[in-house]
């Protein structure tokens, strides 16, 4: 029971003492973030929130932990990331340059054994083997994750709150396949999602509204590329036919925000990469949820996508289709709604300086 219980307590204790140290050290190296018309805050914030992660995670992951192969391939593709957000978070690199170190950290756990090989056809079962492009997917999918992270984390917890949501439902669908499948390694797996649910609460103590210190993109890159690799050594082991949606149903809310974003930016004819203020969690707030409630709102859509997850691994492929159906069409709904697509109504509105004077109080 200790090798369960004290990775765990490590971790959260770890997340909650080295957080305000880092924030110091952050303060003191220039990693700030300043405001900007885009960005909610309203005044100079340390942004070096993903080393107080890292350094809560990492120990409870080599003091308690099997490090098999593919466990050193996590730990140092997580730390290259890391070190590139940092970087970032202290100096500023251009989104070309952040993308080239993702690609080349995602290459890097390939040696290591943390690779895609092969995808179910949900349709029949049968399994396609994916041969040379193997490795181009699995890049795909680490760097996707990734930035789909970094883009979500606008507020206050919202990042490291949905990573949590998204590592918890990993350990559930990875424990349930365990208990039907009996695949190998899996118990492994689900400790280390547990322990890195246990690092991120501990940094949210400091991290939720109103936070003392951000994530960064040391913390939100860091957070995505450890769930997209989670996702591979836990998710893809299963030949179901549906266990090809369960990482795009857990990883929903990153995921979509980001995709409707490249829709959104492609149908008002704005470079892919523009950054702008119509990601989800800035469509709440135009609605008049504050803050607070923007962010819950957003954990209880992330946590019924993780239900929705659990759910599909125990039903059969032909209602877990129909709930897919199903899901699609309410997310689509709810997103031309709420004016993620691109609403001409709702794109391109601003925070009024009454908002942000309202914000600031809350």
């Amino acid at each position: 029971m200790e090798k369960y219980i004290l990775p765990l307590a490590l971790a959260l204790v770890l997340g909650f003492l080295v957080t305000p140290r880092v924030r110091a050290l952050a303060v003191k190296c220039g990693a700030l973030d300043y405001p900007e018309p885009r960005k909610i805050h309203n005044g100079p914030m340390p942004r070096l929130g993903g080393l107080a992660v890292y350094l809560a995670f990492v120990p409870a992951v080599l003091l308690f932990r099997e490090l098999a192969l593919q466990v050193w391939g996590l730990l140092a593709g997580a730390t290259l990331v890391l070190l590139l957000g940092i970087v970032d978070d202290i100096r500023g690199l251009s989104p070309r340059v952040k993308l080239a170190g993702q690609v080349a950290a995602s290459l890097a756990v390939i040696p290591f054994g943390v690779q895609v090989h092969f995808i179910t056809n949900p349709l029949n079962g049968d399994m396609i083997m994916l041969g040379a492009f193997s490795i181009p997917l699995t890049v795909l999918w680490i760097v996707a994750v990734t930035n789909a992270v970094n883009l979500i984390d606008g507020l206050d917890g919202l990042a490291g709150g949905v990573s949590s949501i998204a590592a918890l439902t990993m350990a559930a669908v990875a424990w349930t396949q365990w208990i039907m499948f009996g695949i190998d390694g899996l118990p492994e797996m689900i400790m280390l999602a547990l322990t890195l649910v246990a690092a991120v609460t501990g940094f949210l103590r400091h991290n939720f509204y109103p936070a003392k210190i951000f994530l960064g993109d040391s913390g939100s890159m860091f957070l995505g590329f450890t769930l997209a690799v989670m996702a591979i050594l836990s998710l893809t082991k299963s030949a179901t036919a549906i266990s090809v949606f369960i990482p795009l149903v857990i990883l929903g809310v990153p995921l979509l925000d980001t995709f409707f974003a490249v829709i959104r930016r492609y149908h008002l004819h704005r470079p892919i990469f523009q950054p702008d203020r119509e990601h989800l969690h800035h469509q709440l707030m135009a609605m008049g949820l504050n803050h607070r409630q923007t962010v819950l709102a957003i954990y209880g859509l992330s946590a019924f996508l993780g239900l929705s997850a659990v759910v599909l691994n125990l039903v059969s492929n032909h209602q877990a289709l129909f709930m897919l159906v199903i899901i699609a069409v309410a997310v689509f709904y709810l997103a031309d709604r709420v004016g993620v697509m691109g609403d001409a109504r709702r794109a391109g509105y601003e925070l009024s300086d009454k908002y942000r004077q309202r914000s600031s109080k809350m």
